[in-house]
């Protein structure tokens, strides 16, 4: 029999054995600490999932044990209402995925952690690109990837319109360069060793079945616990925010591409001077507050501040948080990976038909 299991998020631990026969799951078994009422209902559950295709998706697998469920209760085949605690349908259905093999964990990889030194802004996006091309072709591992830059940069979001989201002349004015990168999210205001960036790409496997909402939590679910490390208490916030008390330290974007790929991207607040970002970005005053402080005067540090540590410092800390919850190995940029983001930058990311796209 194949075997699955899936941990719930702040809750229990769903099991599943099955076999398959000419494409048709011909026999299942659920098991787990969940708790689950009336007791006769956990028979339900397995007999759901006998006679789905092994390829089921799955919603369609949590669809199908919650219509036997709801038929059970009617027919009175099980001795009361079902109650369902520390798990649910979609629980069930991702722990027969990773038992087929569809769906994976953190531990069926090795994740890869690179970290170059500071490379042209334009170079860092069009990375993002190459790196995720690349996991889903086959050609390279899954990757956690820090950016470090020198040249002063806004890094707008793939969809947002570049005359509503920069004020073009401040920029020139600063010598700053904007770059589309191909995650959506908001605008990015990055000088050197103001702002900590990283690019994790992953199989979609990782993620299979969950939401848009729910992979963004899971993988920033990493960077709560290294952020601890560091002094910081933190929560996510909003669909993709990293928040604390002291206001947002954080927001992250994703990209997926055909084959199987997806590109989370995560860039927090170090050190920001908020007045040069205000005058570079059209950020209202209600945004400001959204990233931590309420004055144009004061500088966007909240991770600066409460950790007491130099950036470099907070990055170390971060990439040997990630290295003891995964395993992971030692990597670095190819020839070719370069040569190839070399070629994107001047076909793409420094080209006007690609920065304003959305004008």
């Amino acid at each position: 029999m194949a075997h699955g299991e899936y941990k719930v998020p702040s809750g229990k631990l769903v099991v599943v054995d099955v076999e398959v026969d000419d494409g048709l799951i011909s026999a299942a078994s659920v098991s787990g600490d969940f708790f689950l009422e009336p007791d006769d209902a956990l028979g339900v559950l397995s007999r759901a999932l006998v006679g789905q295709p092994a390829t089921t998706p799955t919603a369609t697998l949590a669809d199908a044990v919650g219509a036997a469920l709801r038929a059970a209760e009617r027919a009175g085949e099980i001795t009361g209402p079902v109650a369902m605690v520390g798990f649910d349908e979609r629980a069930v259905a991702v722990a027969v995925r990773r038992a087929l093999g569809f769906s994976t964990t953190w531990d069926d990889h090795t994740i890869e952690v690179v970290h170059p030194g500071p490379l042209p802004p334009a170079l860092n996006a069009a990375l993002d690109q190459v790196l995720t091309e690349e996991l889903a072709a086959g050609l390279r591992g899954p990757t956690l990837r820090f950016w470090e830059w020198v040249e002063p940069a806004v890094i707008i979001g793939s969809f947002q319109s570049l005359r509503n989201e920069v004020d073009l002349e401040a920029a020139a004015r600063y010598g700053i360069t904007v770059v589309r990168r191909i995650s959506g999210g908001g605008a990015m205001f990055m000088e050197a060793g103001n702002c900590i960036t990283f690019s994790l790409v992953v199989p979609a496997s990782l993620v299979d079945g969950m939401s848009f909402e729910e992979s963004y939590a899971f993988l920033n679910q990493w960077v709560l616990g290294a952020l601890a490390d560091v002094g910081v208490r933190a929560e996510l916030s909003g669909l993709n925010d990293i928040s604390s008390p002291a206001g947002k330290i954080a927001g992250s974007a994703q990209k997926r591409v055909a084959g199987g790929a997806v590109l989370h991207h995560v860039t927090m607040s170090y050190d920001i001077d908020a007045t040069k970002m205000l005058e570079v970005l059209r950020i209202g005053r209600e945004k400001l507050s959204d990233k931590g402080t309420r004055s144009a005067n004061k500088r966007v540090d909240p991770v600066r501040s409460q950790t007491q540590l130099p950036r470099e410092d907070v990055v170390a800390a971060f990439a040997a948080h990630f290295r003891r919850a995964y395993r992971t190995v030692e990597g670095s940029l190819t020839e070719d990976e370069l040569a190839r983001a070399r070629e994107l930058v001047a076909t793409k990311f420094a080209d006007d038909s690609w920065t304003a796209r959305v004008p």
